[in-house]
């Protein structure tokens, strides 16, 4: 069975519904998924509705924005309760930061001569969760770029940029015992991004390794093969599980979906552990 454990909706900064995301999947030839919107779980229902009458396995997950200093730190929760009140409460606040985030960082654009809108922002944000991309999505509308990705650099809203907020977050070491706390594990998202902004990212897993992390992501579109050999070899040496997924999007953002998967075992290595986390 192919399993791709990061997957994208319009529930955060994907193109397409839940339900649309699992059609996709199936057309892809996968037999499970992670619906890992940013900092919510609240298209899972309706991607597992959609699941069960085509064949294919949603998980319950998440990637879940966390900070370390000046480092943006992704990681992917997953098989946990959304409905547990201290993760709910967490997420809930890092949703409302992305909000006032953005709200900032248009003002910024604004004074730089960028004729963008907060209220554009939200209608590209299609009522969920408001998210850097659709303030880049009103960049490109305004003329200042050509493509989405342009925005994220120091020019514009990339980390430090001249139009950056900053916003609310829970550590990475905090998210780990949260997620614990509600049923379920979590695994370091593409951890080459990390090591590209010159964090010490192995220092970072072996400490997360002792507090409970559950996996590193090995296989991943941006991570090239020394580097997924690399990662591999940490998770082995940590008795962490290797995953591999597509970070798929449906836009520019992210690989094809299917185009990482995780093997098998490694699911069931995951579940294993969320089986102990609960107890």
């Amino acid at each position: 069975m192919k399993i791709d454990l990061h997957v994208h909706s319009n529930r955060s900064d994907g193109a397409f519904p839940p339900a649309e995301v699992v059609r996709l999947a199936r057309e892809a030839g996968l037999g499970a998924i992670a619906l890992t919107d940013h900092d919510t779980a609240e298209g899972v229902d309706e991607a597992r509705a959609a699941g069960d009458s085509l064949g294919v396995e949603v998980l319950t997950g998440a990637e879940i924005s966390t900070r370390i200093e000046r480092w943006s730190v992704h990681m992917l929760a997953y098989l946990f309760d959304p409905a547990r009140p201290d993760l709910a409460r967490t997420l809930r606040l890092v949703r409302e930061g992305r909000v006032e985030r953005a709200r900032g960082m248009v003002e910024k654009l604004r004074a730089l001569g960028v004729a963008v809108t907060f209220e554009r922002v939200r209608e590209l944000a299609k009522g969920e969760g408001i998210a850097r991309p659709h303030v880049a999505q009103a960049m490109v509308e305004a003329g200042v770029i050509g493509n989405p990705n342009e925005a994220f650099t120091k020019e514009w809203i990339g980390t430090g940029g001249r139009a950056y907020v900053d916003k609310y977050s829970p550590t990475p070491l905090e998210t780990v015992r949260l997620v614990a706390g509600a049923g379920g594990v979590t695994v370091l998202a593409h951890p080459i991004w990390l090591a590209n902004e010159g964090l010490d990212e192995e220092g970072l897993i072996e400490e997360l390794a002792a507090a409970g992390l559950a996996g590193v992501e090995v296989d991943h579109p941006d991570q090239d093969e020394a580097a997924r050999r690399r990662y591999r070899e940490i998770a082995k040496r940590l008795d962490l599980v290797p995953t591999g997924a597509s970070d798929w999007h449906g836009n520019v953002h992210g690989g094809r979906i299917g185009e990482c998967t995780t093997e098998p075992e490694a699911l069931e290595r995951l579940r294993a552990r969320a089986r102990g986390s609960a107890r």
